[in-house]
């Protein structure tokens, strides 16, 4: 999945200043680094220390002037970055959603009681423990590929996936079932591709810049501003999306118990009346750390630790 969000960064870089990509490894080569969040493969994410676990290596490599540009998946960014670094771009957002893959092509409103949910994401299973408290959840990590094997192995009666991690591998599993974000909002920054650089590199800066997405570019500020907010992280049950509807941002994000009993939510609104510049960016930001101190306050004494 890294690789091929690599070449789709590479690729719009090549369109954008015209880049003969026949020859295009010899002169903007991709460089692959293997993350402890890849490494380990045996335990859940929330067990590992959260999110930077597929990030660390990469930005150290930026860092330490190995690499000049990352590419991330925006959900798996810490949303504090280490210092020395910017994120200078995010690439057009691709579908958000989850999916839902039922073993035989069981909708998940199908699944039987006391069925095998197979998930590690602290998220996913909040949000299924919410619709049907009767479900087993049991840890599957992997890729795609693996956790479709895995299903169809029998090693749990459903999962969820990416929408936007299928398109980007071209998979079309014919029974996956769209959830609707009205009832499941997705992670954070789902389906959305980030450039990072050093803060001091004019040149990879001018570089990315025309590939930017100022659309998405603003959901993800809104969708990070609420994530710093809560400090959150892999072990928490936090889930949020920003849409830009009727010359607004409209942001709505969540956070849940574990057992997914509880629920806490608020909405943001902001009107876009000039383009998308560095001083709108931020407002974004600041409205999604507004909705976390409403979370936070509807919460209280209740509110899951980070």
């Amino acid at each position: 999945m890294a690789l091929a969000q690599a070449k789709l960064a590479r690729a719009a870089l090549a369109r954008a200043h015209g880049w003969d990509e026949s020859g295009i490894d010899g002169f903007c080569p991709i460089f692959t680094f293997r993350t402890m969040g890849d490494r380990v493969q045996d335990r859940p994410l929330a067990e590992l220390g959260g999110k930077g676990l597929f990030a660390k290596e990469i930005e150290d490599a930026l860092l330490q002037d190995e690499a000049d540009i990352a590419v991330h998946s925006m959900k798996d960014l810490p949303a504090v970055q280490p210092r020395g670094l910017l994120l200078v771009c995010v690439l057009e957002r691709e579908d958000p959603r989850d999916v839902f893959l039922g073993r035989g092509g069981q909708k998940f409103s199908e699944l039987g009681k006391g069925a095998r949910l197979g998930t590690s994401s602290v998220r996913r299973a909040a949000q299924a423990l919410r619709a049907r408290p009767d479900l087993d959840i049991v840890p599957l990590r992997g890729n795609v590929q693996t956790r479709m094997e895995k299903l169809a192995a029998g090693e749990a009666d459903g999962i969820f996936l990416a929408r936007a991690g299928l398109a980007r591998l071209n998979l079309r599993p014919p029974d996956g079932e769209d959830l609707a974000v009205e009832n499941w909002l997705p992670a954070l920054c789902q389906g959305a591709i980030g450039l990072e650089i050093r803060d001091d590199d004019d040149k990879a800066r001018a570089l990315a810049a025309k590939i930017d997405h100022p659309e998405s570019h603003l959901a993800v500020a809104a969708e990070r501003g609420f994530l710093a907010a809560l400090d959150g992280s892999c072990r928490t049950p936090v889930a949020g999306l920003a849409r830009i509807q009727n010359k607004a941002l409209v942001f709505r994000g969540e956070v849940l118990s574990l057992d997914g009993r509880d629920s806490w939510s608020a909405l943001r609104e902001l009107k876009l009346h000039d383009r998308i510049g560095a001083e709108i960016l931020q407002s974004a930001n600041v409205l999604g750390k507004d909705a976390a101190k409403e979370v936070r306050a509807a919460a209280g004494a209740h509110m899951p630790k980070f």
